[in-house]
């Protein structure tokens, strides 16, 4: 069998072994040569073998000139990272790619017609080479660049590859469709780098948040360098003060930054070549949030087990069945009902015509008639009716105010259901379409294409083989197959040998790595050298000990060892799996772990400024730092609480789990009590036993009622009076006024009589007006979250929209 095999292999190579001539991969391409698009072998590869440029095949006879990590990923997909063509991909026979004399890089169309051009001309020696940073340059004999690919990036930024005000990044169509997609991520006129949703009707800016002045995201509009750029580190940094790391921070083989088919901006990396990508950025965390992801008359909702999801109105069909972004329409095709209807009568006329559908928790954003201060429901549908193409309103209460806001939408866009959004839709429709409808509306069972598995629609004709080929090619897939069952015999036997020895491994670590997949994994010993034996201890808890330490890579580092191995154990899952999937710049930021024996460690960012704790025990913070931590903290939690793809309740807000990074921006740590809830799930959320500390937890959990996120508004509002007071929630009337100790009269019951004491107190300290009305705004927050009846608290995103219209006014 075996001489069987080796004799065939040596035919194979014998007869085709002139073919082979024909077409090598090349590490450099001189004036007047060609690559040819017949030849798979014709390509240019990098002197470090990790990029490829060549014929890349987008379609059915349909290619383009582009540019790949040599090896593939474990899906035997190669990750293409720039395209010369993608709008206009040119035949399978006879098209070139040709280094013209003259110093003009063509790509022609089968022989005929020239597809793309650098247009560039050199009365020099010109040769094109591909860098082992993955840059395609046009050379003259002086070294000179004439053209590079850096300059022209297509969906995909390299480290280094500069994104300047010249430059943006387009998504493709889809995962399949290499075409331009409908999302860029540029430079804008005002210098700021942002994220444009440009579809077949509409556009609009969605990140950074729109509704969100650049200081207020932290973006400054005064640069005129416009220049964004990333690191094999994993650090992005941009002239407009935006920077970000990735979760992996640190040396890793390869990393790519893309504009996503679905609207998101993604930082990927792997650790060796044709490993899988992992996500260790991304610029949006709450994918419903993007623009036009469902299109007009949709809205968009998570699914847990599924993904997002994309649901038409009620009333309305799918226009395209398998391309959202072209949204729903009146059904049947448009013919069912007619808004404008209501132009030519009454609103008393329209009544017998339209009704409104109400659809709780739902948002559309933009596209409003106006906005309407304190209105009734009913005098909001009476506006609607009387507007002109009116489709419906968004009603929403105001905490800060008391009073319900209106807001009648010339167009449904950008809709979203989010089960923490405090306002509802109040869809109008034909009243024949009502009565076909329950009195809640119900989704459609059209799935959100999170695939994106939309194929090519260009094809190119492409003529059949002579005879002669016809034979060589039959031949050649003979021997070939001959070849494909030796080999696998081989591999066969030896793989048995070794297969055995592997899997024992890999089981015992699945669980481990399947939880922690996209950190880095440390062993002991580096953490133990890392903090030099464990010395300078910078914080402990019930669940462990935390020290200072400093990573090889000289970042400094929060350690924390936890206690037991069982205990321990349980923790560690807990937070690495949870705190894995969350990225807010108010929570703490996880590098890595440890898990080796007994041993269990995390390793988080460090915070030079401590914990809240600390600060308050030293009386180290002025008003204005106090209303900013109040005001990122609540921000974290409102993030933990409604914009995950899971609902988190942290169960243990204290101060000593609020750190403080630069500038005294806190962030939320110690997720090792926290609880994950399941969307659909939250009627069986229960749990086994009180969690969190005394003192700060909420009434139920020693009433045997139901927990929910106003556990974590409620310890939220005993801090905010500790940091306002300087008081523990653990003292005392007894200590504060010298009275008599009672239950009745801990420190919530003395601020609530003492508020204008309390107001009098601060006067003495503040210095001016603003700083009353802030401590009155954080008295009013804190005392609303500590209301006995959890249903009576604010939501935490109601919690910052208080505070932030205070300081907006």
């Amino acid at each position: 069998m075996a001489g069987t095999c080796f004799f065939l292999i040596l035919l194979s190579l014998a007869l085709f072994s002139p073919l082979a001539v024909s077409s090598a991969s090349y590490t450099d391409l001189s004036a007047g040569s060609s690559l040819s698009v017949e030849n798979p072998a014709d390509t240019l590869t990098s002197s470090n073998g990790m990029f490829s440029a060549g014929f890349f095949q987008v379609g059915e006879n349909a290619y383009s000139f582009a540019i790949w990590f040599t090896e593939p990923s474990p899906t035997h997909n190669l990750t293409v990272v720039w395209m010369s063509n993608r709008d206009q991909p040119v035949n399978g026979r006879g098209s070139k790619l040709i280094l013209q004399k003259d110093g003009n890089l063509i790509l022609t169309d089968a022989g005929k017609s020239t597809i793309w051009s650098s247009n560039t001309v050199s009365n020099s020696f010109t040769k094109l080479i591909l860098h082992d940073n993955g840059n395609l340059v046009l050379l003259t004999l002086q070294g000179l660049a004439l053209w590079e690919s850096f300059a022209s990036p297509t969906n995909t930024l390299l480290p280094q590859q500069p994104l300047t005000r010249n430059t943006k990044l387009i998504s493709s169509r889809s995962l399949t469709n290499y075409s331009s997609g409908f999302y860029s991520f540029y430079f804008d006129n005002d210098n700021t780098l942002r994220i444009l949703y440009s579809g077949p009707e509409l556009s609009s800016i969605y990140w950074p948040d729109p509704w969100r002045t650049s200081w207020e995201a932290g973006r400054s509009t005064y640069n005129n360098s416009r220049i964004a750029m990333f690191d094999h580190l994993g650090s992005l940094s941009a002239s407009d003060n935006f920077s970000i790391s990735s979760v992996d921070y640190g040396a890793k083989l390869q990393r790519i930054l893309k504009m996503d088919a679905d609207g998101n901006v993604r930082l990927y990396s792997r650790t060796q070549q044709g490993a899988t990508w992992v996500v260790s950025w991304q610029a949006i965390s709450v994918t419903c949030k993007i623009h036009g992801i469902c299109g007009a008359n949709s809205w968009c909702s998570h699914v847990p087990s599924f993904g997002r999801k994309c649901s038409c109105l009620p009333g309305y069909e799918m226009r395209n069945k398998v391309d959202w972004s072209y949204g729903c329409q009146p059904q049947p095709a448009g013919d069912h009902f007619n808004l404008s209807w209501s132009c030519t009568g009454t609103s008393t006329a329209a009544r017998y015509v339209f009704g409104f559908m109400h659809l709780p928790h739902v948002e559309f954003y933009g596209y409003d008639y106006g906005f309407y201060s304190n209105y009734t429901l009913e005098r909001c549908k009476v506006l609607c009716l009387e507007l002109c193409n009116c489709a419906g309103f968004q009603y929403k209460y105001a905490p800060w105010d008391g009073i319900h806001n209106c807001f009648p939408k010339v167009q449904l866009e950008n809709g979203r259901r989010t089960p923490g959004f405090d306002g509802d839709l109040y869809l109008k429709l034909p009243k024949s379409i009502l009565s076909s409808y329950n009195a809640s509306a119900e989704e459609s069972n059209y799935a959100c294409s999170d695939k994106l598995t939309r194929p090519l629609d260009r094809t190119y004709e492409k003529s059949g083989p002579n005879g002669s080929v016809k034979f060589m090619l039959k031949l050649a897939s003979g021997l070939g197959g001959a070849e494909i069952v030796c080999v696998f015999l081989v591999w066969y036997f030896v793989s048995r040998r070794t297969g055995r020895e592997r899997e024992d491994s890999e089981v015992v670590m699945h669980g481990y790595l399947h939880a922690a997949t996209g950190f880095r994994r440390f062993s002991y010993s580096e953490l133990k050298k890392a903090t030099r034996g464990f010395i300078e201890v910078i914080g402990r808890g019930g669940g462990g000990t935390v020290y200072k330490g400093l990573l090889s890579d000289q970042r400094v580092a929060a350690i924390k060892q936890l206690n037991g191995a069982n205990q321990g154990e349980a923790e560690f899952l807990a937070e690495v799996s949870l705190i894995g999937k969350l990225y807010h710049m108010n929570l703490i930021e996880m590098w890595g772990y440890c898990v080796e024996g007994k041993h269990r460690l995390l390793v988080y960012e460090y915070m030079e400024h401590g914990s809240l704790a600390e600060k308050l025990s030293s009386n180290g913070l002025d008003w204005k730092q106090k209303f900013e931590i109040a005001v990122g903290t609540a921000k974290g939690l409102a993030y933990l609480h409604e914009e995950c793809l899971e609902w988190v309740l942290h169960c243990d807000i204290k101060p000593q789990n609020i750190l403080l990074h630069s500038n005294y921006n806190p962030k939320v740590a110690d997720f090792g009590l926290s609880k994950l809830l399941n969307r659909g799930e939250q009627s069986n959320f229960s749990f086994s036993r009180v969690r969190g500390t005394r003192g700060y937890v909420a009434p139920e959990w020693v009433q045997n009622i139901r927990i929910t996120s106003k556990a974590d508004v409620y310890s939220y509002g005993i801090v905010v009076l500790e940091m306002l007071t300087g008081k523990s929630p653990a003292e005392s009337v007894q200590a504060i006024e010298g009275g008599e100790e009672t239950h009745e009269k801990m420190m919530v019951t003395w601020v609530r009589e003492k508020m204008n004491g309390a107001f009098a107190n601060a006067e003495s300290q503040k210095g001016d007006d603003y700083e009353q009305d802030r401590l009155e705004i954080l008295v009013k927050v804190a005392l609303q979250c500590l209301e006995e009846d959890k249903d009576a608290r604010p939501n935490m995103s109601q919690v910052v929209e208080m505070l932030l219209h205070h300081e907006n006014n």
